[in-house]
């Protein structure tokens, strides 16, 4: 019998609700995946790259096409002007960024910050690294809508063990983001440490209500001790594709490459190919897509009006939160199963993401899907 280096994890949530979902025929507004197709001209570059040879092995790193047509767009963004050729590397989406940036700054024994509710690739790449993870709760305001960093708790909570501290703002699930003081309040807690920073901002673009998304890459003094993952699977309705990538200082870069040239080596070639050429011929596309899930929001949160659920409109990402108190007091997760199996509609619980006991009755529903789905999602969510 073999001895698991990872004895206490089982299937993820993700797998688990959408499976769910599929046995029972249920609307799945669990895991996050948009029903939409990526751009037309995408994938018509996708298909030109795919017939002009562009199938083998592409570099390591990336193709320099594409690293070049990230790099301009953190500088448009962001205002970070970074070295393409030794600062910015592509990934198989996401998962593989935050996997290899943890093995390459991890080592046994040091301890690592995650802020609950948070994503669940996090620890299990910590315990691979021989790391120990130490949770933070988001604090939430009396309303029970709020999320943010609880800073002295933060503070208090370093020692000369913390090797790295996670972020994920725009954050999954509830759509906290980040203002200016929030990173200017990181800058003074890490300044006289040795941490590092980790920053998952797969939901860049998806942030509401004309705020600006904040990155870790915008600040000067966190750039020398960041490593800044973002994917192109959230940007263009395309998670299926794999594909992110990495920004990092050259030092951060060397040895996140350690890691992911054994991980995967290289990414799909046409579309990389694909992707460069969008983001150079449209740039204007990531730009649109705030104003485009505001509106899945809006229509969404307008159809649950009538509902018993508790709800503030999400800050960001494409999910929302709704609080079920006035419907049940049932444990969140029994309760997403429950109502996957008897009432035909699946969502996420934000337990699932919480070390301590999570007494919240909170439920995640993904609003990336048309209208007719919502519609007829919210007609059994009002019925409950």
């Amino acid at each position: 019998m073999i001895s698991s280096k990872l004895p206490d994890v089982g299937t993820t949530i993700f797998t688990v609700m959408s499976q769910l979902a599929t046995d029972t025929g249920a609307i799945n507004l669990s895991q996050g995946f948009p029903s939409f197709d990526p751009p037309q001209e995408l994938l018509e570059r996708i298909n030109h790259h795919l017939n002009s040879g562009a199938n083998q092995y592409a570099p390591m790193a990336g193709i320099p096409l594409l690293r070049t047509a990230i790099a301009e767009k953190t500088r448009r963004l962001q205002g970070r002007t970074v070295d393409s050729d030794h600062e910015v590397t592509v990934c198989c989406g996401a998962t593989e960024g935050l996997f290899c940036a943890i093995q390459a700054v991890v080592r046994a024994g040091d301890e690592v910050i995650v802020f609950d509710p948070a994503y669940d690739s996090y620890e299990p790449a910590i315990a691979l690294a021989g790391g120990i993870t130490r949770h933070i709760p988001l604090s939430i305001d009396d309303d029970g809508f709020e999320f943010s960093v609880d800073w002295q708790q933060l503070a208090d909570s370093i020692n000369d063990k913390t090797r790295l501290i996670i972020v994920n703002f725009p954050h999954n699930p509830t759509g906290a983001i980040f203002e200016a003081a929030d990173l200017d309040r990181l800058a003074d807690i890490v300044r006289d440490t040795d941490c590092y920073l980790l920053s998952d901002e797969v939901y860049e673009h998806i942030v509401f209500d004309n705020a600006p998304h904040r990155s870790l890459l915008s600040n000067d003094e966190l750039w020398e001790r960041m490593m800044v993952v973002s994917s192109f699977g959230k940007t263009f309705h395309a998670t299926g594709w794999k594909i992110g990538y990495c920004i990092a200082p050259k030092y951060l870069s060397e040895e996140f490459r350690k890691i992911h040239q054994f991980a995967t080596f290289s990414i799909n070639t046409p579309m990389q190919f694909a992707i460069a050429d969008f983001l150079m011929s449209d740039p204007g596309f990531y730009e649109q897509l705030p104003a485009f899930y505001q509106e899945k929001r809006d229509y969404f949160c307008g159809l649950l009006n009538e509902s018993r659920f508790g709800l503030r409109p999400a800050h960001s990402t494409f999910f929302q939160i709704l609080n079920y108190s006035e419907i049940s007091s049932e444990v969140d997760l029994e309760l997403a199963q429950q109502w996957t199996r008897e009432k035909g509609i699946a969502s996420i619980p934000l337990s699932v993401f919480c070390e301590e006991p999570f007494t919240g009755t909170r439920l995640r529903f993904c609003f990336a899907k048309d209208n007719a789905t919502l519609e007829a999602a919210a007609e059994k969510l009002c019925a409950l």
